[in-house]
């Protein structure tokens, strides 16, 4: 039914949520390109592609020297320090599958192990064949941890050929208010067939409001659109529309392309409930500052943006409130205030509050990157002192500041001979300790890796470890020992410390 029809019918208030079928391994992309026949995809089948609606299905070549999206890659093997040949006789299909069942909560450490993975430049598997499996599988987890730059950067290399990558390009470009880019790239690439809603919008976007009105009334005649998306699309051509009836309820888990539609009529989605990938949205210059400290917050605390843009959004200005993100902002501001007053006092008395802060966001990470060399480096005495050294741990200046250290306590002991690589020199005083300890004193390799190993799958060993390291916090710490005793191993000796550091200190754990 025509949108004309609904307002004149005043069915508009009662009409029913956008529909939310799954579209892929990560169920929010935007049904702005359709997928050509007889084009083999991971994906299931595309909600609201109509052939009647899709432009003639076309066939890609690709020029035999072209490389394989698999092969693509922002680190390379001298930046990373992994064997070019790490997938070794690994199947794109296991990669994949290891990499979509890593777990969601990680230590930094391990979080940024996996990023190295994810990013790194390494010859594709052995079977990668035209179908870019494991380059799709790494896309939608760089996706999910909200490392849309990143993402962009490996599609950008990967080229937008493919509708599968492409749909993906684009929710990143509309995430990063890149839409016009993105709609420009649309219509360079007479390959890609738009959508209904996707041809729509970029016309819109381009200023052609005329033949976005023509292409609605097209869709409205063949009966392609639902009588939500027909009357979202409608008043977004026509925000007069809204002023005689409501908008449809925006659906729970929006599209990026939906959420920009409704951001476009004035109905916002808040993006807090949403998957991470949506707080870029409110990092842009339109939002509010609340909305962009707490969004910078969630982003911060994967690695997804850098602490320097996290800390530079909490010294804007001074906080509007008290409660929740304000009482952070205030206590790093205090913080920033003591230590540019040069007192040792005035640092003493405010960073546990600082501190506090950030454990209760899970910031620890972001923050003793930023102020651990500084706060271990201060003359700070009892617990003020001890709590520097421990946030100087956590940096990447670890060895350094254990060195300058002088232990007051076993646990400390054991801290300083762990961040130098000799835990076995220091008296574990715990059982987490021991089990971190063991994983160090090992000399062989653990059985649950030496299939993996010995039949050249070191990549997916290396996947192994960060999952059952992560699992295994939570209790099982023979496992946390086998994943330290395998990275060391396989070379990756400062993840190991960094991770179990981590461990150690932040205690995040059942």
């Amino acid at each position: 039914m025509r949108a004309s029809a609904l307002l004149l019918a005043g069915l508009a208030a009662a009409t029913p949520a956008l529909a939310e079928a799954p579209l892929s391994a990560i169920d929010w992309l935007s049904d702005s390109v359709t997928v050509p026949v007889g084009l083999p995809s991971a994906e299931t089948d595309i909600p609201g592609t109509d052939p009647r609606g899709a432009l003639p299905p076309e066939v890609t070549v690709a020029p035999l020297d072209q490389v394989t999206p698999d092969a693509a890659g922002l680190l390379s093997p001298a930046i990373t320090g992994l064997p070019a040949d790490l997938w070794g006789a690994s199947s794109s299909a296991e990669i994949a599958r290891r990499l979509r069942a890593e777990p969601q909560d990680m230590l930094p450490a391990m979080q940024a192990l996996l990023r190295t993975l994810l990013l790194a430049e390494l010859d594709p598997p052995k079977d990668a064949g035209e179908t870019p499996e494991l380059f799709l599988a790494r896309i939608d987890r760089l996706l999910e941890l909200g490392l849309l730059e990143e993402a962009d950067a490996l599609l950008r290399l990967a080229g937008p050929e493919d509708a599968r990558l492409f749909r993906r390009a684009f929710d990143v470009a509309l995430l990063t208010g890149s839409e016009t880019e993105a709609c420009g790239a649309m219509r360079a690439n007479p390959e890609i067939s738009p959508t209904y809603p996707a041809r729509i919008f970029c016309l819109a976007r381009g200023g052609d409001w005329h033949a976005a009105a023509l292409t609605l009334e097209s869709a409205e005649a063949l009966g392609i659109l639902s009588e939500d998306e027909d009357l979202l699309l409608a008043g977004f051509l026509d925000p007069a529309l809204f002023e005689e009836v409501s908008p449809p309820r925006a659906p729970r888990h929006p599209s990026p392309l939906t959420f920009l539609i409704y951001d476009a009529i004035g109905e916002r989605p808040v993006t807090t409930g949403l998957p991470l990938a949506f707080a870029h949205a409110d990092l842009l210059p339109t939002a509010g500052w609340k909305a962009r400290l707490e969004a910078g917050e969630r982003l911060a605390a994967t690695g997804a943006i850098g602490a320097e843009r996290l800390f530079a959004l909490y010294g804007e200005r001074r906080p509007a409130a008290s409660g929740g993100v304000w009482d952070r902002v205030a206590a790093l501001q205090a913080l920033d205030a003591a230590l540019q007053s040069g007192t040792t006092k005035a640092v003493a008395g405010v960073l546990p509050a600082a501190w506090a802060a950030m454990e209760a966001a899970r910031l620890e990470a972001p923050f003793a990157e930023t102020y651990g060399p500084r706060l271990a480096a201060l003359p700070l005495d009892g617990e003020a002192g001890a709590l520097a050294f421990r946030i100087g741990l956590l940096s990447a200046g670890f060895e350094s500041v254990a060195q300058a250290r002088r232990p007051e306590s076993a646990k400390e002991r054991f801290l300083i001979a762990l961040a130098r690589g000799m835990p076995e020199l220091a008296t574990a005083t715990d059982p987490l300790a021991q089990a971190v300890r063991g994983g160090f004193a090992a000399d062989t390799l653990p059985d649950r890796y030496r299939r993996l190993v010995e039949e050249d799958r070191l990549g997916e060993a290396i996947l192994e470890a960060i999952r059952q390291f992560s699992e295994g916090a939570y209790g099982d710490y023979a496992r946390v020992s086998d994943a330290l005793a395998f990275l060391r191993a396989a070379g990756l000796e400062t993840p190991a410390r960094r991770a179990a550091l981590e461990l150690l200190i932040l205690e995040r754990r059942a």
